[in-house]
């Protein structure tokens, strides 16, 4: 399985790929494309990356030149990376011939399949939401939207994980809200006013069991069902350090290659596989048989 298709298929069909209906503009005329950063450019330059951009095939195997790609699906990392190579490329003085080649031969040019668990990253979770033993021997960190379908279908994957590894197997949340669900960031917020309460997880099955609720009145609502001291809650919920908390834990996610939701990592590792009970089984048996042949050593 190529890497567009672990991407949205194994895990769980990334949200990020429907993205693409926030961008009503057609990619043969578009003068900016999602995450194409074309400051510091002339417009002579730009032209020219613009050209290839739309003439050059993406690499992902789409079938769509690196523009249509960048408008129609702002998650792929093959025309995200591609075209950040193409205005490199033009900065450093290039002509066309050279960013077609500059193009061709990048690591980006051809499709690369990934490694299961990449290296381990620095994640920061002091004071994130945890279930779990706290000595636990394997951790994993889900960043997760709660407006997000299939960070909803993960939920009881992972709450499978914990029930067959009780003490062995901890779970810390990190909120990832994306920009193209309207209702994600005020959930986070609420997510986050909850856990200040000692309520993080109740209101996080409550706000994942119902998403036809996270309005602000759904939400209200919610809280109140799950006995948090509403006064607290509404004051928090619009507060700065709520809002700053949900802010640092996407640039969290932003620092650890985080591209949409759930990504999970296991002992800082970025797991790039189905976010399933089953497939998530045998790598922490993996990570469980390296910590013990670690401590015998």
């Amino acid at each position: 399985m190529h890497f567009r298709s672990l991407r949205v298929a194994s895990l769980a069909g990334w949200c990020l790929v429907a993205a693409s209906l926030l961008f009503a503009q057609d990619w043969k005329t578009a003068s900016s494309l999602p995450g194409v950063d074309f400051s510091g450019l002339s417009a002579r330059q730009k032209a020219i990356v613009l050209k290839v951009l739309r003439e050059h095939d993406c690499s992902c195997q789409c079938g769509r030149k690196l523009a249509q790609c960048r408008v129609e699906d702002p998650g792929c990392a093959y025309s995200t990376n591609l075209a950040a190579t193409a205005v490199a490329a033009i900065k450093a003085g290039k002509s066309e011939p050279e960013v077609l080649a500059a193009i061709d031969s990048s690591k980006w040019a051809h499709v690369q399949e990934p490694q299961l668990l990449s290296d381990p990253v620095n994640i920061p979770v002091a004071g994130a939401p945890v279930t779990g033993p706290a000595n636990a021997a394997v951790t994993l960190v889900e960043f997760s939207d709660f407006q997000c379908p299939y960070c909803s279908a993960a939920v009881g994957q992972l709450r499978e994980v914990l029930k067959m590894y009780p003490t062995q197997v901890k779970l810390i949340f990190k909120q990832f809200p994306l920009e193209m669900h309207p209702q994600a960031d005020l959930a986070a917020a609420a997510a986050v006013a909850a856990h200040k309460q000692g309520k993080f997880w109740a209101m996080h099955d409550a706000m994942f069991a119902h998403p036809e609720s996270l309005s602000r009145k759904g939400i209200l609502s919610l809280a109140q069902q799950n006995g948090l001291e509403m006064s607290q809650f509404e004051n928090d919920i619009d507060s700065t350090v709520v809002r700053e908390t949900v802010v640092r834990d996407v640039q969290d996610g932003n620092q650890a290659g985080v591209e949409g939701t759930p990504t999970v990592f296991i002992n800082g590792q970025h797991y790039n596989g189905a976010v399933t009970a089953d497939a998530l089984k045998q790598v922490i048996d993996s990570q469980l048989k390296l910590s013990k042949n670690a401590k015998l050593n």
